[in-house]
């Protein structure tokens, strides 16, 4: 970046909008926003239907935030939008782009911002802003996840953008937020799982419901439902007469989480066909089991 370029750095315009969000914002810039920048100040143009070329780039920027602060968030948009079409290649372009994805993930219009966040980081992908950016694409599909009976792609998506911010960024600042946002997800997807898995297990389809339950395991074993999916693998192998997968899930379960009442009903799961649960080393679940950690 050059000497120029970083002399008009949007920092301070992006964390005045932060501040509007309550989202952080770093002390240093927070204090230019709030003594000098005059960002609301009766000297600028006035604004007219007729947008020309002329029109100053701060101006533009200056009345799109104005309208931030209206909460006039469409309006906004078109402003920040003007910046991208009278001032291509240059900086002001750059603010525009982030700022027209800010408003519209407060609108909410939360696949236009994730479009736009993507246009953004696509065309600036080292950019200092580039990491809130990504998380606005991660919140964008976090605050579209539905309750855990319909489809979760909105929880899919959101971890994978999350894991992509804190894996390319283990820095920023939004890195603590997307971690717990990324368990959060997780947490829901197994709980996905284990609906679908449970209402095989009621029909009876066992083969279908082992499936599910593995994919908990295997996927999202840091979840409060890894201990359940245990004891369902338990139940389910059972009723299918594979004793042997069956003891070792009960055996993980009572390795990891000695003290859980899904593990004392295991035992008991167990007992009643005269089996005590045992680890068959040969088990794909005796492999999982060696990365189970008691939450």
């Amino acid at each position: 970046m050059s000497v120029i370029a970083r002399s008009i750095r949007s920092s301070a315009f992006v964390a005045a909008a932060l501040l509007m969000a309550g989202a952080p914002a770093r002390a240093d810039i927070m204090d230019q926003i709030t003594s000098g920048f005059g960002l609301f100040g009766g000297g600028g143009s006035k604004y007219t239907t007729e947008i020309t070329p002329d029109i100053p780039a701060d101006d533009l920027y200056n009345q799109g935030l104005a309208r931030l602060r209206a909460k006039d968030f469409e309006g906004a948009t078109k402003k920040f939008g003007e910046l991208e079409k009278q001032y291509p290649s240059s900086d002001w372009a750059r603010k525009g782009l982030l700022m027209t994805t800010f408003a519209q993930f407060q609108q909410p219009k939360y696949d236009d911002a994730v479009q736009s966040a993507q246009r953004y980081i696509g065309l600036y992908p080292n950019s200092a802003d580039t990491p809130y950016v990504y998380y606005l694409a991660g919140m964008s599909f976090y605050n579209q996840v539905p309750d855990v009976m319909r489809d979760q792609s909105a929880a899919e998506k959101a971890l994978e953008v999350f894991q992509q911010l804190v894996q390319k960024f283990p820095k920023s600042e939004y890195v603590n937020d997307a971690r717990y946002k990324m368990q959060v997800t997780r947490d829901q997807l197994a709980a996905k799982e284990m609906n679908v898995g449970r209402f095989y297990l009621t029909r009876k389809n066992y083969p279908a419901a082992i499936n599910r339950f593995h994919d908990v395991l295997g996927k999202y074993q840091q979840t409060r439902h890894t201990e359940e999916a245990l004891y369902r693998l338990t139940e389910a192998y059972l009723a299918m007469g594979v004793t042997n997968e069956a003891q070792t899930a009960a055996a993980i379960l009572g390795h990891n989480f000695p003290d859980s009442q899904w593990y004392k009903d295991a035992h008991a799961l167990l007992q009643a066909d005269g089996l005590q649960p045992h680890e068959y080393t040969d088990s794909w679940l005796s492999k999982v089991g060696k990365t189970l950690h008691a939450i």
